[in-house]
């Protein structure tokens, strides 16, 4: 039996991995449709730790302010990606597809706060470099698949355990 969460999924969450079980999170509960409502800008994935075999944000991440004042400091952004760690389990996968930078579809949005990069995940979140660590990540991915759809940046980590 797998699971699989989708990010921001509006009305009908999606399922590019066929997993046997669906959930949505998005501003808008519809519990009927297993959609939860959460703000992922200021609020933890309301699900347990290692729950889910995927994880999928599409058209979402770019919405996720990199800093806010809440009413410290904080990396939202970061937050979010160690929350989506925490959900998945070991082996588990996170699918991301967004506009990206340098196309103006990743500008055009008023909406788009979080402008990424074919680098983004792979420099700050991946298992090598982990830049993000120095923001407060405190994961590890393995970048499987990463390529260009037009002007969207597809890109799917695995979670690993990080090296002590």
């Amino acid at each position: 039996m797998t699971r699989s969460l989708d990010l921001g999924c509006g009305p009908a969450p999606k399922n590019p991995f066929n997993a046997d079980e669906l959930f949505g999170i998005d501003v808008r509960e519809d519990l009927d449709a297993n959609i939860k409502r959460a703000d992922l800008v200021i609020e933890p994935i309301p699900f347990e730790s290692d729950y889910f075999e995927y994880v999928t944000a599409h058209d979402f991440l770019e919405h996720i302010p990199r800093i806010i004042y809440a009413p410290h400091r904080r990396n939202a952004f970061v937050e979010l990606m160690n929350e989506i760690y925490r959900v998945l389990k070991v082996g588990g996968q996170f699918l991301s597809f967004t506009p990206a930078y340098p196309h103006p579809e990743a500008f055009r949005d008023p909406t788009h706060v979080n402008i990424i990069t074919d680098q983004t995940f792979q420099a700050y979140f991946d298992n090598v470099n982990r830049w993000a660590a120095g923001y407060g990540f405190n994961g590890a991915f393995e970048i499987k698949l990463q390529e260009w759809r037009g002007p969207h940046l597809l890109t799917v980590l695995q979670k690993v355990e990080l090296s002590t």
